[in-house]
């Protein structure tokens, strides 16, 4: 990530979150809070670029999935969940370079399943609809 796109996400009050594992290999991944609303950025770099030398399509998936799982754990309380469907929608291409913005939203709530969907966007432009459900777990395993 350059030292541009971090400027410019600290200064509209973004944060670096934590992440471990595969979603460490894929950030750093930036959050904030708008109004109540969670929101999500990802500064796409060189490492995101498919055989095209646009943002692969994974990665958009994986940045979708993750943030509409932390909002459902965010939202509910609940510390673990597993992602049970995610249906996404490629509507354009991400450039590299671009920063990916998702602002994940609560569509149902029951006891033990969390409805959730967001649009990614770049320059407020949709490139990325994706729906999901997250299934409220008891533990870790």
């Amino acid at each position: 990530m350059t030292n541009k796109a971090a400027a410019r996400l600290k200064s509209d009050g973004w944060s670096i979150l934590e992440t471990t594992g595969f979603l460490h290999l894929i950030g750093p991944l930036w959050e904030r809070r708008v109004d109540g609303h969670y929101e999500f950025a990802l500064a796409t770099e060189d490492k995101h670029q498919n055989r095209r030398g646009m943002v692969q399509g994974g990665v958009m998936m994986t940045f979708a999935d993750r943030t509409c799982g932390m909002t459902a754990r965010y939202v509910s309380g609940k510390e673990y969940m597993a992602t049970v469907q995610l249906d996404t929608h490629f509507v354009e291409a991400g450039q590299i370079g671009d920063i990916l913005i998702s602002r994940p939203r609560v569509v149902r709530s029951t006891r033990s399943l969390i409805f959730m969907s967001t649009e990614v966007t770049v320059d407020n432009r949709c490139i990325v609809m994706a729906n999901g459900v997250f299934k409220i777990l008891k533990g870790p395993g």
